[in-house]
Protein backbone atom coordinates (compact mmCIF):
# COMPACT_ATOMS: atom_id res chain seq x y z
CA UNK A 1 0.00 0.00 0.00
CA UNK A 2 1.26 3.47 -0.88
CA UNK A 3 1.41 6.07 1.89
CA UNK A 4 0.75 9.81 1.87
CA UNK A 5 1.73 12.23 4.62
CA UNK A 6 -0.60 15.26 4.87
CA UNK A 7 0.14 18.15 7.25
CA UNK A 8 -1.19 21.53 6.18
CA UNK A 9 -2.00 24.87 7.78
CA UNK A 10 -4.11 25.79 4.73
CA UNK A 11 -7.02 23.33 4.68
CA UNK A 12 -8.35 24.52 1.30
CA UNK A 13 -9.15 21.48 -0.86
CA UNK A 14 -7.76 19.07 1.75
CA UNK A 15 -10.81 16.83 2.16
CA UNK A 16 -11.29 16.23 -1.55
CA UNK A 17 -7.59 15.58 -2.08
CA UNK A 18 -7.44 13.18 0.87
CA UNK A 19 -10.54 11.32 -0.35
CA UNK A 20 -9.02 10.99 -3.81
CA UNK A 21 -5.88 9.45 -2.29
CA UNK A 22 -7.88 7.00 -0.19
CA UNK A 23 -9.88 5.98 -3.27
CA UNK A 24 -6.57 5.26 -5.03
CA UNK A 25 -5.53 2.98 -2.17
CA UNK A 26 -3.23 5.31 -0.24
CA UNK A 27 -2.83 5.02 3.52
CA UNK A 28 -2.96 8.50 5.08
CA UNK A 29 -0.67 9.80 7.81
CA UNK A 30 -1.30 13.13 9.45
CA UNK A 31 -0.79 15.45 12.40
CA UNK A 32 -2.83 17.70 14.69
CA UNK A 33 -5.48 19.84 13.03
CA UNK A 34 -4.96 18.20 9.63
CA UNK A 35 -5.70 14.78 11.10
CA UNK A 36 -8.88 16.11 12.73
CA UNK A 37 -10.04 17.61 9.41
CA UNK A 38 -9.46 14.30 7.61
CA UNK A 39 -11.32 12.37 10.32
CA UNK A 40 -14.22 14.86 10.15
CA UNK A 41 -14.40 14.05 6.42
CA UNK A 42 -14.98 10.41 7.43
CA UNK A 43 -11.63 9.15 6.12
CA UNK A 44 -9.21 6.72 7.78
CA UNK A 45 -5.94 8.29 8.91
CA UNK A 46 -2.96 7.32 11.09
CA UNK A 47 -1.45 9.81 13.52
CA UNK A 48 2.23 10.59 13.12
CA UNK A 49 2.79 9.10 16.58
CA UNK A 50 1.50 5.73 15.36
CA UNK A 51 4.18 5.81 12.66
CA UNK A 52 7.06 7.03 14.81
CA UNK A 53 5.93 5.19 17.96
CA UNK A 54 6.90 8.37 19.77
CA UNK A 55 4.54 11.04 21.13
CA UNK A 56 4.41 14.63 19.94
CA UNK A 57 6.33 16.65 22.52
CA UNK A 58 7.05 20.26 23.50
CA UNK A 59 3.64 21.59 22.45
CA UNK A 60 4.01 19.99 19.03
CA UNK A 61 7.45 21.50 18.33
CA UNK A 62 8.75 17.96 17.81
CA UNK A 63 6.54 15.47 16.00
CA UNK A 64 7.74 14.68 12.46
CA UNK A 65 11.50 14.97 13.06
CA UNK A 66 12.02 11.21 13.25
CA UNK A 67 13.81 8.51 11.21
CA UNK A 68 10.51 6.74 10.58
CA UNK A 69 9.38 9.82 8.67
CA UNK A 70 12.58 10.98 7.01
CA UNK A 71 13.89 7.48 6.38
CA UNK A 72 10.64 6.77 4.54
CA UNK A 73 11.12 9.91 2.45
CA UNK A 74 14.87 9.91 1.77
CA UNK A 75 15.45 6.26 0.99
CA UNK A 76 16.35 5.67 -2.66
CA UNK A 77 13.99 3.03 -4.01
CA UNK A 78 16.65 2.07 -6.56
CA UNK A 79 19.21 1.34 -3.81
CA UNK A 80 19.13 -2.22 -2.49
CA UNK A 81 21.14 -1.06 0.55
CA UNK A 82 18.67 1.70 1.40
CA UNK A 83 15.73 -0.66 1.08
CA UNK A 84 17.52 -3.31 3.18
CA UNK A 85 18.04 -0.77 5.96
CA UNK A 86 14.39 0.26 5.90
CA UNK A 87 13.39 -3.39 6.17
CA UNK A 88 15.75 -4.00 9.11
CA UNK A 89 14.45 -0.92 10.95
CA UNK A 90 10.81 -1.64 10.10
CA UNK A 91 10.42 1.71 8.32
CA UNK A 92 7.91 2.02 5.51
CA UNK A 93 8.33 4.31 2.51
CA UNK A 94 6.22 7.45 2.08
CA UNK A 95 5.21 8.10 -1.51
CA UNK A 96 3.46 11.46 -1.39
CA UNK A 97 3.76 14.50 0.86
CA UNK A 98 1.34 17.43 1.00
CA UNK A 99 2.63 20.05 3.42
CA UNK A 100 2.34 23.79 3.78
CA UNK A 101 3.91 25.83 6.51
CA UNK A 102 3.03 27.74 9.64
CA UNK A 103 1.70 31.17 8.60
CA UNK A 104 4.84 33.17 9.39
CA UNK A 105 4.15 35.84 6.75
CA UNK A 106 0.59 36.37 7.96
CA UNK A 107 1.72 36.45 11.59
CA UNK A 108 4.36 39.16 11.19
CA UNK A 109 1.93 41.22 9.11
CA UNK A 110 -0.29 41.72 12.17
CA UNK A 111 0.17 45.19 13.66
CA UNK A 112 0.27 43.85 17.23
CA UNK A 113 2.54 40.86 16.57
CA UNK A 114 5.01 40.04 19.32
CA UNK A 115 8.45 38.58 18.87
CA UNK A 116 7.28 35.46 20.71
CA UNK A 117 4.35 35.00 18.30
CA UNK A 118 6.67 35.36 15.32
CA UNK A 119 9.12 32.80 16.69
CA UNK A 120 6.37 30.26 17.41
CA UNK A 121 5.30 30.53 13.78
CA UNK A 122 8.74 29.60 12.46
CA UNK A 123 8.04 26.13 11.06
CA UNK A 124 10.81 23.55 11.49
CA UNK A 125 9.31 20.15 10.73
CA UNK A 126 7.35 21.32 7.71
CA UNK A 127 10.29 22.68 5.69
CA UNK A 128 12.33 19.65 6.67
CA UNK A 129 9.70 17.24 5.36
CA UNK A 130 9.27 19.27 2.20
CA UNK A 131 12.99 19.34 1.51
CA UNK A 132 13.35 15.61 2.19
CA UNK A 133 10.48 14.81 -0.16
CA UNK A 134 11.72 17.25 -2.83
CA UNK A 135 15.22 15.81 -2.66
CA UNK A 136 13.65 12.39 -3.35
CA UNK A 137 11.39 13.61 -6.17
CA UNK A 138 12.39 10.58 -8.30
CA UNK A 139 10.33 8.47 -5.91
CA UNK A 140 8.17 10.92 -3.95
CA UNK A 141 5.49 13.36 -5.10
CA UNK A 142 5.52 16.54 -3.04
CA UNK A 143 2.78 19.18 -3.03
CA UNK A 144 3.16 22.53 -1.29
CA UNK A 145 0.38 24.52 -2.96
CA UNK A 146 -3.33 23.55 -2.71
CA UNK A 147 -3.74 24.94 -6.24
CA UNK A 148 -1.79 21.89 -7.46
CA UNK A 149 -4.06 19.28 -5.82
CA UNK A 150 -6.35 18.95 -8.81
CA UNK A 151 -3.60 18.47 -11.39
CA UNK A 152 -1.75 15.98 -9.19
CA UNK A 153 -4.92 14.01 -8.52
CA UNK A 154 -5.86 13.91 -12.21
CA UNK A 155 -2.41 12.52 -13.06
CA UNK A 156 -2.54 9.91 -10.29
CA UNK A 157 -6.02 8.81 -11.37
CA UNK A 158 -4.78 8.53 -14.96
CA UNK A 159 -1.99 6.18 -13.90
CA UNK A 160 1.03 8.05 -12.57
CA UNK A 161 2.63 11.42 -11.92
CA UNK A 162 5.40 11.76 -14.49
CA UNK A 163 9.06 12.26 -13.64
CA UNK A 164 8.98 15.79 -15.10
CA UNK A 165 5.86 16.66 -13.12
CA UNK A 166 7.49 15.47 -9.89
CA UNK A 167 10.62 17.50 -10.69
CA UNK A 168 8.54 20.65 -11.26
CA UNK A 169 6.74 20.11 -7.98
CA UNK A 170 10.10 19.71 -6.24
CA UNK A 171 11.39 22.92 -7.78
CA UNK A 172 8.29 24.72 -6.48
CA UNK A 173 8.99 23.33 -3.02
CA UNK A 174 12.56 24.65 -2.98
CA UNK A 175 11.34 28.08 -4.12
CA UNK A 176 8.68 28.01 -1.43
CA UNK A 177 11.04 27.09 1.40
CA UNK A 178 13.61 29.62 0.17
CA UNK A 179 10.90 32.30 0.19
CA UNK A 180 9.85 31.25 3.68
CA UNK A 181 13.40 31.26 5.04
CA UNK A 182 14.14 34.61 3.40
CA UNK A 183 11.21 36.21 5.22
CA UNK A 184 12.43 34.76 8.51
CA UNK A 185 15.99 35.95 7.83
CA UNK A 186 14.75 39.44 7.00
CA UNK A 187 12.60 39.57 10.12
CA UNK A 188 15.48 38.58 12.38
CA UNK A 189 17.88 40.97 10.62
CA UNK A 190 15.43 43.78 11.37
CA UNK A 191 15.12 42.64 14.99
CA UNK A 192 18.90 42.77 15.38
CA UNK A 193 19.17 45.99 13.34
CA UNK A 194 21.54 44.51 10.77
CA UNK A 195 20.82 46.59 7.68
CA UNK A 196 23.69 45.21 5.58
CA UNK A 197 24.47 41.66 6.77
CA UNK A 198 27.18 39.38 5.35
CA UNK A 199 24.65 37.90 2.95
CA UNK A 200 21.67 39.83 1.63
CA UNK A 201 18.60 37.67 1.16
CA UNK A 202 15.38 39.06 -0.27
CA UNK A 203 12.27 37.43 -1.61
CA UNK A 204 9.48 38.67 -3.85
CA UNK A 205 6.22 37.07 -4.95
CA UNK A 206 4.88 37.16 -8.49
CA UNK A 207 2.11 39.63 -9.26
CA UNK A 208 1.83 39.01 -12.99
CA UNK A 209 3.62 38.06 -16.18
CA UNK A 210 4.12 41.04 -18.49
CA UNK A 211 3.71 41.02 -22.25
CA UNK A 212 7.36 42.04 -22.61
CA UNK A 213 10.04 44.14 -20.93
CA UNK A 214 11.43 47.53 -21.93
CA UNK A 215 11.40 46.30 -25.55
CA UNK A 216 9.34 43.62 -27.30
CA UNK A 217 12.28 41.21 -27.58
CA UNK A 218 12.70 41.15 -23.76
CA UNK A 219 10.60 38.97 -21.43
CA UNK A 220 9.51 40.32 -18.04
CA UNK A 221 7.38 39.75 -14.94
CA UNK A 222 6.27 41.91 -12.03
CA UNK A 223 6.93 40.84 -8.43
CA UNK A 224 5.99 42.31 -5.06
CA UNK A 225 7.65 42.30 -1.68
CA UNK A 226 5.73 40.20 0.82
CA UNK A 227 3.80 42.24 3.42
CA UNK A 228 5.01 45.57 2.02
CA UNK A 229 3.01 48.33 3.68
CA UNK A 230 2.68 51.74 2.08
CA UNK A 231 2.31 53.33 -1.33
CA UNK A 232 3.21 50.80 -4.01
CA UNK A 233 2.22 49.88 -7.55
CA UNK A 234 2.35 46.26 -6.38
CA UNK A 235 -0.61 47.00 -4.08
CA UNK A 236 -2.54 49.14 -6.57
CA UNK A 237 -6.13 48.41 -7.56
CA UNK A 238 -6.64 48.83 -11.29
CA UNK A 239 -10.09 50.28 -11.97
CA UNK A 240 -9.94 50.64 -15.76
CA UNK A 241 -7.79 50.20 -18.82
CA UNK A 242 -5.38 47.79 -20.44
CA UNK A 243 -2.91 45.59 -18.62
CA UNK A 244 0.13 47.44 -17.32
CA UNK A 245 3.38 47.08 -19.23
CA UNK A 246 6.93 47.02 -17.88
CA UNK A 247 7.49 50.65 -18.88
CA UNK A 248 4.09 51.66 -17.48
CA UNK A 249 5.07 50.28 -14.08
CA UNK A 250 8.46 52.01 -14.14
CA UNK A 251 6.94 55.38 -15.09
CA UNK A 252 4.02 55.04 -12.69
CA UNK A 253 6.40 54.25 -9.85
CA UNK A 254 8.43 57.37 -10.67
CA UNK A 255 5.27 59.50 -10.65
CA UNK A 256 4.17 58.00 -7.35
CA UNK A 257 7.55 58.74 -5.76
CA UNK A 258 7.32 62.42 -6.74
CA UNK A 259 3.73 63.01 -5.65
CA UNK A 260 4.48 61.49 -2.24
CA UNK A 261 6.79 64.44 -1.58
CA UNK A 262 3.78 66.73 -1.20
CA UNK A 263 1.25 67.05 1.60
CA UNK A 264 -0.97 69.70 -0.04
CA UNK A 265 -2.90 69.06 -3.26
CA UNK A 266 -0.36 68.13 -5.96
CA UNK A 267 -0.24 66.76 -9.49
CA UNK A 268 2.76 65.15 -11.17
CA UNK A 269 3.19 64.26 -14.83
CA UNK A 270 5.96 61.82 -15.76
CA UNK A 271 7.45 60.75 -19.08
CA UNK A 272 10.24 58.18 -19.37
CA UNK A 273 10.73 58.11 -15.58
CA UNK A 274 11.38 61.87 -15.30
CA UNK A 275 8.82 64.41 -14.12
CA UNK A 276 7.81 66.73 -16.95
CA UNK A 277 5.28 68.85 -15.06
CA UNK A 278 4.57 69.32 -11.34
CA UNK A 279 2.01 71.64 -9.81
CA UNK A 280 0.50 72.42 -6.42
CA UNK A 281 -2.61 74.41 -5.58
CA UNK A 282 -5.53 75.04 -3.29
CA UNK A 283 -7.29 72.05 -4.82
CA UNK A 284 -6.56 69.19 -7.22
CA UNK A 285 -8.03 70.91 -10.26
CA UNK A 286 -5.72 73.89 -9.77
CA UNK A 287 -2.70 71.64 -9.12
CA UNK A 288 -3.30 69.59 -12.28
CA UNK A 289 -3.78 72.74 -14.36
CA UNK A 290 -0.38 73.98 -13.22
CA UNK A 291 1.28 70.61 -13.87
CA UNK A 292 -0.18 70.56 -17.38
CA UNK A 293 0.97 74.13 -18.04
CA UNK A 294 4.50 73.16 -17.00
CA UNK A 295 4.96 71.13 -20.20
CA UNK A 296 1.78 70.64 -22.27
CA UNK A 297 3.76 68.79 -24.96
CA UNK A 298 5.60 66.17 -22.90
CA UNK A 299 2.59 65.30 -20.76
CA UNK A 300 0.90 63.85 -23.88
CA UNK A 301 1.03 60.05 -23.57
CA UNK A 302 2.41 60.32 -20.05
CA UNK A 303 1.48 59.26 -16.53
CA UNK A 304 -0.25 61.56 -14.06
CA UNK A 305 -0.16 61.00 -10.29
CA UNK A 306 -2.49 62.93 -7.97
CA UNK A 307 -2.56 62.91 -4.17
CA UNK A 308 -6.23 63.71 -3.64
CA UNK A 309 -9.45 62.03 -4.73
CA UNK A 310 -10.12 62.78 -8.39
CA UNK A 311 -13.31 64.82 -8.71
CA UNK A 312 -15.47 65.29 -11.79
CA UNK A 313 -14.00 68.67 -12.73
CA UNK A 314 -10.43 67.33 -12.65
CA UNK A 315 -11.48 64.16 -14.47
CA UNK A 316 -12.98 66.20 -17.31
CA UNK A 317 -9.68 68.07 -17.67
CA UNK A 318 -7.67 64.83 -17.59
CA UNK A 319 -9.89 63.37 -20.31
CA UNK A 320 -8.99 66.15 -22.76
CA UNK A 321 -5.61 64.62 -23.66
CA UNK A 322 -4.18 61.16 -24.23
CA UNK A 323 -2.72 59.76 -21.02
CA UNK A 324 -1.47 56.26 -20.33
CA UNK A 325 -2.21 56.15 -16.59
CA UNK A 326 -3.85 58.22 -13.87
CA UNK A 327 -2.87 57.37 -10.29
CA UNK A 328 -4.80 58.62 -7.27
CA UNK A 329 -5.80 57.54 -3.77
CA UNK A 330 -9.43 57.39 -4.96
CA UNK A 331 -11.84 58.48 -7.69
CA UNK A 332 -15.32 59.90 -7.20
CA UNK A 333 -18.12 58.10 -9.02
CA UNK A 334 -18.48 61.13 -11.30
CA UNK A 335 -14.77 60.96 -12.13
CA UNK A 336 -15.02 57.24 -12.90
CA UNK A 337 -18.02 57.81 -15.14
CA UNK A 338 -15.99 60.36 -17.11
CA UNK A 339 -12.64 58.58 -17.29
CA UNK A 340 -13.85 55.04 -17.92
CA UNK A 341 -15.28 56.17 -21.25
CA UNK A 342 -11.64 55.95 -22.38
CA UNK A 343 -11.41 52.17 -22.32
CA UNK A 344 -7.62 52.01 -22.61
CA UNK A 345 -6.86 54.61 -19.91
CA UNK A 346 -5.42 52.81 -16.90
CA UNK A 347 -6.83 54.08 -13.61
CA UNK A 348 -4.84 53.01 -10.57
CA UNK A 349 -6.09 53.47 -7.02
CA UNK A 350 -3.10 53.53 -4.68
CA UNK A 351 -2.83 54.04 -0.93
CA UNK A 352 -0.70 57.18 -0.68
CA UNK A 353 0.64 56.34 2.76
CA UNK A 354 4.44 56.36 2.94
CA UNK A 355 6.07 53.29 4.53
CA UNK A 356 6.72 53.81 8.22
CA UNK A 357 10.24 52.38 8.14
CA UNK A 358 13.21 53.11 5.92
CA UNK A 359 13.39 50.78 2.95
CA UNK A 360 16.21 49.71 0.67
CA UNK A 361 16.63 50.48 -2.99
CA UNK A 362 18.01 47.57 -4.99
CA UNK A 363 19.85 48.06 -8.28
CA UNK A 364 21.16 45.14 -10.27
CA UNK A 365 24.57 45.25 -11.89
CA UNK A 366 26.15 42.49 -13.95
CA UNK A 367 26.73 39.66 -11.51
CA UNK A 368 25.85 41.75 -8.47
CA UNK A 369 23.44 43.92 -6.54
CA UNK A 370 23.78 47.43 -5.14
CA UNK A 371 21.80 48.07 -1.97
CA UNK A 372 21.23 51.47 -0.39
CA UNK A 373 18.71 53.31 1.76
CA UNK A 374 16.02 55.03 -0.26
CA UNK A 375 16.61 58.78 -0.57
CA UNK A 376 14.26 60.14 2.09
CA UNK A 377 16.27 63.35 2.59
CA UNK A 378 14.22 66.55 2.65
CA UNK A 379 14.64 70.19 3.59
CA UNK A 380 13.23 69.32 7.01
CA UNK A 381 16.46 67.42 7.67
CA UNK A 382 18.82 70.32 7.00
CA UNK A 383 19.50 73.87 8.10
CA UNK A 384 19.36 76.05 5.01
CA UNK A 385 22.18 78.52 4.43
CA UNK A 386 21.48 81.67 2.45
CA UNK A 387 24.87 82.24 0.87
CA UNK A 388 24.16 85.49 -0.97
CA UNK A 389 23.59 89.12 -0.08
CA UNK A 390 20.01 88.97 -1.31
CA UNK A 391 17.46 86.94 0.64
CA UNK A 392 14.77 84.97 -1.24
CA UNK A 393 11.25 86.35 -1.05
CA UNK A 394 8.44 84.35 0.56
CA UNK A 395 7.14 83.17 -2.84
CA UNK A 396 10.66 82.39 -4.07
CA UNK A 397 11.29 80.32 -0.95
CA UNK A 398 8.06 78.42 -1.58
CA UNK A 399 9.07 77.76 -5.18
CA UNK A 400 12.60 76.78 -4.12
CA UNK A 401 11.09 74.16 -1.84
CA UNK A 402 8.96 72.81 -4.69
CA UNK A 403 11.94 72.77 -7.05
CA UNK A 404 14.02 70.90 -4.50
CA UNK A 405 11.35 68.24 -4.03
CA UNK A 406 11.13 67.72 -7.78
CA UNK A 407 14.84 67.79 -8.68
CA UNK A 408 15.41 64.93 -6.25
CA UNK A 409 13.48 62.70 -8.67
CA UNK A 410 15.06 63.90 -11.91
CA UNK A 411 17.88 61.88 -13.46
CA UNK A 412 21.28 63.54 -12.90
CA UNK A 413 22.60 65.95 -13.97
CA UNK A 414 19.31 67.65 -13.15
CA UNK A 415 17.99 71.20 -13.20
CA UNK A 416 14.42 72.33 -12.45
CA UNK A 417 12.93 75.75 -13.21
CA UNK A 418 9.79 76.68 -11.25
CA UNK A 419 7.58 79.67 -10.54
CA UNK A 420 4.20 80.27 -8.95
CA UNK A 421 3.89 76.77 -7.46
CA UNK A 422 4.69 74.77 -10.60
CA UNK A 423 7.56 73.67 -12.78
CA UNK A 424 8.32 75.46 -16.03
CA UNK A 425 11.26 73.49 -17.36
CA UNK A 426 13.21 70.35 -16.44
CA UNK A 427 16.64 69.37 -17.71
CA UNK A 428 17.35 65.70 -17.04
CA UNK A 429 20.19 63.24 -17.45
CA UNK A 430 22.76 65.53 -19.02
CA UNK A 431 26.50 64.95 -18.97
CA UNK A 432 27.18 68.48 -17.69
CA UNK A 433 25.16 70.75 -15.43
CA UNK A 434 25.09 73.82 -17.64
CA UNK A 435 23.68 71.63 -20.43
CA UNK A 436 20.82 70.58 -18.13
CA UNK A 437 20.27 74.25 -17.23
CA UNK A 438 20.06 75.31 -20.88
CA UNK A 439 17.48 72.58 -21.64
CA UNK A 440 15.30 73.56 -18.69
CA UNK A 441 15.52 77.28 -19.45
CA UNK A 442 14.78 76.77 -23.13
CA UNK A 443 11.69 74.83 -22.17
CA UNK A 444 10.61 77.57 -19.73
CA UNK A 445 11.16 80.29 -22.35
CA UNK A 446 9.98 83.78 -21.42
CA UNK A 447 8.30 82.37 -18.31
CA UNK A 448 11.77 81.87 -16.81
CA UNK A 449 11.88 85.56 -15.86
CA UNK A 450 11.34 85.75 -12.12
CA UNK A 451 11.63 81.97 -11.70
CA UNK A 452 13.78 79.82 -9.41
CA UNK A 453 16.34 77.17 -10.32
CA UNK A 454 16.96 73.94 -8.39
CA UNK A 455 20.07 71.82 -8.95
CA UNK A 456 20.53 68.28 -7.63
CA UNK A 457 24.26 68.84 -7.01
CA UNK A 458 26.68 71.73 -6.56
CA UNK A 459 27.98 74.04 -9.28
CA UNK A 460 31.65 73.28 -10.05
CA UNK A 461 31.93 76.67 -11.76
CA UNK A 462 29.78 79.81 -12.17
CA UNK A 463 28.65 79.09 -15.75
CA UNK A 464 25.27 77.71 -14.60
CA UNK A 465 24.61 80.89 -12.62
CA UNK A 466 25.55 83.00 -15.65
CA UNK A 467 23.11 81.02 -17.81
CA UNK A 468 20.37 81.39 -15.18
CA UNK A 469 20.92 85.13 -14.88
CA UNK A 470 20.63 85.62 -18.63
CA UNK A 471 17.21 83.93 -18.55
CA UNK A 472 15.94 86.02 -15.63
CA UNK A 473 16.16 83.48 -12.78
CA UNK A 474 16.00 85.29 -9.44
CA UNK A 475 16.72 82.53 -6.89
CA UNK A 476 18.69 79.29 -6.86
CA UNK A 477 18.76 76.30 -4.53
CA UNK A 478 21.66 73.84 -4.65
CA UNK A 479 23.67 71.71 -2.21
CA UNK A 480 26.85 73.78 -2.18
CA UNK A 481 30.14 72.18 -1.18
CA UNK A 482 32.24 72.92 -4.26
CA UNK A 483 35.76 74.27 -3.85
CA UNK A 484 34.62 77.05 -6.14
CA UNK A 485 31.36 77.90 -4.35
CA UNK A 486 32.54 81.47 -3.91
CA UNK A 487 32.67 81.97 -7.69
CA UNK A 488 28.97 81.07 -7.92
CA UNK A 489 28.13 83.21 -4.89
CA UNK A 490 29.92 86.18 -6.45
CA UNK A 491 28.04 85.67 -9.72
CA UNK A 492 24.72 85.57 -7.87
CA UNK A 493 25.58 88.75 -5.97
CA UNK A 494 26.53 90.42 -9.25
CA UNK A 495 23.09 89.71 -10.75
CA UNK A 496 21.04 90.11 -7.58
CA UNK A 497 20.15 86.42 -7.39
CA UNK A 498 19.37 84.83 -4.02
CA UNK A 499 21.11 81.47 -3.53
CA UNK A 500 20.33 78.87 -0.88
CA UNK A 501 22.66 76.01 0.09
CA UNK A 502 21.01 72.80 1.35
CA UNK A 503 24.23 70.87 2.14
CA UNK A 504 22.42 67.80 0.83
CA UNK A 505 22.92 66.23 -2.60
CA UNK A 506 20.26 64.39 -4.61
CA UNK A 507 22.10 62.47 -7.32
CA UNK A 508 19.84 60.03 -9.14
CA UNK A 509 21.76 57.74 -11.46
Amino acid sequence: MKRALLSVSNKQGLSDFAKGLVDLGYELISTGGTKRAIEEAGLPVLSISEVTEFPEIMDGRVKTLHPSVHGGLLAKRSSDEHMRQLDELNIETIDLVAVNLYPFKETIAKPDVTEADAIENVDIGGPTMLRSAAKSFEDVAVVVDPADYSEVMNSLQAGELSFEARKKLAAKVFRHTANYDAMIAEYFSELTEEAYPESYTVTYEKVQSLRYGENPHQTASFYKKANYQGASLANAQQLNGKELSYNNIQDANAALDVVLEFTGPAAVAVKHMNPCGVGTGENLFEAYGKAYAGDPISIFGGIVALNREVDGETAAKLKEIFLEIVIAPSFSQEALDILTTKKNLRLLQVDMKKPETQTHKLTSVSGGLLVQDTDEGSLEDVELEIATERQPSEQELKDLQLGWKVVKHVKSNAIVIAKSDHTLGIGAGQMNRVGAAKISLEQAGEKAKGSIMASDAFFPMPDTVETAAEAGVTAIIQPGGSKRDQDSIDACNKYGIAMVFTKMRHFKH
